[in-house]
């Protein structure tokens, strides 16, 4: 019995393969429309914005597009099955696309922000992707799922950055309009391809089986893995939203963030090669633990200095540390739910990370325009020491209960 469903699951892990070649393209043009909106909303909100002190206010309207939207499309999964909710996610990154242009050519802030909370809603449902691709693998390939589909940004890293820096300047004097209309169309494309993923809509005996999602959310695991996403992804964004106008404040040019943002993506996907790999060695918490650090140590270099050279090493660091933690967060997820469970699970948890994360961003502007660059590096060191205190303090948990569950059924004696 044991071998035929061995075999079963290598067969489901091959056919499965095409589903995770599809996700992670998409997850590429996904990156790229998001790499449109970091690359450039701090500046642009900068040029429209009442107030300097604004100018991050359409980057964290993003990321309240991305908690808005995390249940949304938990919920429209479980009742029309995931492909209906990705191609509902595209049409709303290609309506980014063209309110951001719309806003820009118009000189209109709030209408821009508008834009940004579409762009955030289309990255909300594109979280779900590298979640769909470990649907019905076995346990050993769900990670390596995961990770493969993360691996889809490095192409974001790319395509993102040189969209702005080919198109920024083809609608003078409005810088980057034309760059959100190409966003647009990069949207329309990415619908295509999430088109033909193999997502069939759910049984409708799952709707409503599993356990109470309190029930699941008070695990131990649970708690740990969400609250590494929670602390792992809003530092990353904190650093990664306020370098360009730093950058800009420090007498840098355009070009200059805009390489930095690109080897940034490229270093927070690049590594997705052999995420999963690492985490099937050696754990997810142990992984998770790593990018906690290898956060800590960006915002270090972040405080050591402001030349280019500072600010591109402060990114690229960030972005391996931003990938260490959130892929072993999200296997961390995959371990606490059933089957029946996961859509409700994962959006959950997804809420959890970007409502954080929505509730900080909003302060990155402020902390930048009255405090500094380094006051913005300063505040990653406090959420790291509390997310490595609750891995161990999880894995500690695991461990106790494993061995209690050995002492009440000891293995016989021979």
């Amino acid at each position: 019995m044991t071998d035929v469903t061995a075999s079963e699951e290598i067969a489901n892990d091959a056919r499965l393969r095409a589903n995770v070649v599809r996700l992670a393209a998409a997850q590429a043009l996904t990156g790229a429309n998001s790499a449109v909106i970091f690359a450039t909303g701090s500046i642009i909100g900068a040029t429209l914005a009442p107030d300097i002190s604004l100018a991050t206010v359409p980057i964290s309207v993003y990321v309240v597009g991305l908690a808005a939207g995390t249940l949304p499309t938990g919920a429209i999964s479980r009742a029309f099955g995931r492909r209906t909710a990705f191609i509902i996610g595209t049409g709303c990154g290609a309506i980014a696309g063209m309110l951001g242009a719309l806003a820009i050519l118009n000189g209109n802030f709030w209408l821009f922000c508008c834009a940004t909370f579409f762009g955030g809603l289309y990255g909300s449902v594109a979280q779900s992707y590298r979640f769909a691709a470990a649907d019905g693998a076995s346990a050993a390939f769900r990670p390596k799922a995961v990770s493969w589909v993360m691996a889809g940004g490095i192409f974001a890293g790319v395509l993102g950055p040189q969209l702005v820096q080919w198109t920024m300047d083809v609608w003078p004097p409005y810088l980057f309009a034309f760059s959100f209309a190409a966003q647009a169309f990069v949207a329309l494309v990415a619908m295509v391809i999430v088109a033909g993923v193999d997502a069939p809509k759910p049984a409708a005996a799952d709707l409503h089986a599993g356990r109470p999602l309190i029930e699941i959310a008070r695990q131990p695991r649970f708690i740990a893995a969400a609250l590494c996403g929670i602390i792992a992804y809003p530092m990353m964004n904190l650093v990664m939203t306020s370098a360009p106008l730093a950058m800009k404040m420090c007498g840098l040019p355009v070009s200059d963030s805009n390489f930095g943002i690109q080897w940034h993506i490229v270093a927070m996907y690049g590594p997705s090669f052999f995420t999963g790999s690492l985490i099937a060695r050696f754990g997810a918490p142990a992984i998770a633990a790593l990018g906690l650090v290898l956060e800590a140590v960006a915002a270090t270099i972040g405080l050591s200095g402001v030349t280019a050279p500072h600010f591109w090493a402060t990114l690229m660091v960030l972005g391996v540390g931003w990938n260490f933690g959130f892929v072993g967060a999200s296997a961390m997820v995959l371990e606490t739910h059933l089957p029946q469970e996961k859509n409700k699970v994962q959006a959950f948890n997804d809420f959890l990370v970007f409502g954080m994360m929505a509730l900080g961003s909003f302060s990155s502007g402020q902390l930048l325009a009255n405090y500094g660059w380094s006051s913005v590096n300063l505040v990653v060191y406090p959420g790291v020491a509390l997310g490595l205190v609750i891995l161990a303090l999880a894995s500690f948990a695991k461990r106790r209960a494993r061995l209690e569950a050995i002492d009440e059924f000891p293995e016989p004696s021979i």
